[in-house]
């Protein structure tokens, strides 16, 4: 029986088209919660940028963020995986060198490194984040750890940039960045810290994602579903293929594994 449910934000939760969570999605999870059915997010985003969860957000019980390295609930923190600092000063270094942009999160606060037009595209028109600060050095984190790096490049610059970090990992959710991590940090680690936390049993998770970054989470979860506009790796991994985020592809889901057809 599914206890608990996990969910990853853009291309899943909420359309890359509409910036919003379908009505269809909504329903199906205040059904879910009135059936006990803890519900989580699982996000590349940083919780400050977690900006678009509109009428669900009063219904979260906890929230895995930036990739697993950041996750709390109920008042406390959970699991955190700091990148280390060397990794992080080359990545500025190769940021100035390379000419690109990198957000830099870090455990309150975070900022665009070296913002460009690209970047402020990117995050500001096509994933709706209005307020993101724009620094030339990290002197904003006055001693924060830094949680994750989000280089603005492309799949072949990030093969020559990731091999220079040699104790981080990456993935990715949207095609012109890369989010980076601690080594060994992913939302698969994020959901095995909430079902510690909780005394869960893996068979009684169940995981929804639409990118690459939400492989191991998809693995790792009792139930893998993959959206319908996911990419081609995550649906190989994945137990169930669902419709898109437009097409209610939360609701056939969840309909189809947790709750009865009428109930919706």
């Amino acid at each position: 029986m599914i206890k608990a449910l996990f969910f990853d934000i853009d291309g899943t939760l909420v359309s890359f088209q509409t910036h919003q969570i379908p009505v269809s999605a909504v329903r199906a999870i205040e059904q879910a919660k009135e059936r006990g059915i803890q519900v989580y997010i699982s996000t590349g985003r940083p919780f400050a940028l977690i900006n678009n969860l509109g009428d669900i957000r009063h219904l979260i019980d906890g929230y895995i963020t930036v990739n697993g390295a950041y996750c709390f609930m109920d008042g406390q923190v959970i699991s955190c995986s700091p990148i280390p600092r060397k990794d992080v000063q080359t990545l500025i270094r190769l940021a100035d060198e390379m000419n690109f942009s990198c957000m830099v999160v870090g455990e309150k606060d975070l900022a665009m490194y070296n913002a460009n037009e690209k970047s402020d595209f990117i995050f500001r028109q096509m994933l709706n984040v209005r307020d993101l600060k724009e620094v030339d050095s990290l002197d904003f984190l006055q001693g924060q750890e830094v949680l994750q790096l989000t280089p603005v490049i492309t799949e072949e610059e990030e093969k020559i940039v990731l091999p220079q970090l040699s104790q981080c990992c990456s993935g990715r959710w949207y095609p012109d960045f890369a989010d980076i991590t601690a080594r060994d940090t992913d939302k698969g680690k994020g959901l095995r810290a909430v079902m510690a936390w909780k005394g869960l049993k893996r068979e009684e998770t169940m995981a929804f994602g639409d990118g690459g970054n939400d492989i191991p989470i998809i693995r790792e979860a009792g139930i893998g579903v993959a959206m319908g506009n996911a990419n081609g790796s995550l649906k190989a991994v994945a137990d169930y293929v669902t419709s898109s985020v437009e097409e209610d592809g939360i609701s056939q889901a969840l309909k189809h594994w947790v709750l009865d057809a009428a109930s919706i």
